[in-house]
């Protein structure tokens, strides 16, 4: 099993994060490399992984991989994208500041 296995489904999710991701920390050409690399970690994860154990995973900040083992030698391959926004944080932070100067 290599990361050639599964160029479909990079290609998919690289159709996807073009259409729909807007990730100013990782453009579209890095966002292929970063699959491959994860893609490949997760490999490694599945064929080392415990005998009841059914996933190999890998992931970053942007992405997760997932390979699932299926009823044929080839695993279900599943690419996540992890959305956040840097906005939320410094949102729930000031929030958290406002009400810690309340007393009940």
């Amino acid at each position: 099993m290599t990361v050639e296995t599964f160029e479909a489904e990079i290609n998919d999710a690289l159709r996807a994060y073009d259409k729909h991701i807007v990730c100013i920390d990782k453009p579209t050409v890095d966002c292929r490399e970063t699959l491959r690399s994860l893609i490949e970690k997760a490999i490694i994860a599945y064929e080392t992984r415990g005998p009841h154990l059914r996933h190999g995973i890998a992931l970053d900040k942007h992405v997760t991989i997932i390979l699932s083992q299926s009823q044929t030698d080839r695993p279900l391959c599943g690419i996540y994208f992890n959305l956040v926004t840097p906005y939320y944080q410094k949102q729930a932070q000031r929030a958290v500041g406002a009400h810690e100067g309340q007393q009940g």
